[in-house]
């Protein structure tokens, strides 16, 4: 029983750190696009489709999946740079 417990107190605790990541991941980005946004069209079109979904899956409630596409915008202003 004592596992369970420990279980479950870890899974909302993780929901919860993943919750608090992504909008900060957004904000992170938004900073980048503002400060030093990408000179191929083509990648910012990328990074800000990757930013709108990330923020709908934040919303959803759907955190590890939008931290992985906040992920993959911020690795693409990272690769532009």
């Amino acid at each position: 029983m004592r596992r369970l417990a420990v279980f479950f107190a870890t899974a909302l605790l993780s929901t919860s750190l993943w919750a608090m990541h992504c909008p900060a991941d957004m904000a992170k980005i938004d900073d980048l696009l503002k400060t030093d946004p990408p000179s191929d069209a083509k990648v910012l079109a990328q990074v800000q489709q990757l930013r709108a979904e990330g923020e709908t899956l934040h919303k959803a409630g759907n955190h590890g999946e939008s931290v992985k596409v906040l992920g993959e915008a911020l690795q693409l202003l990272e690769a532009s740079e």
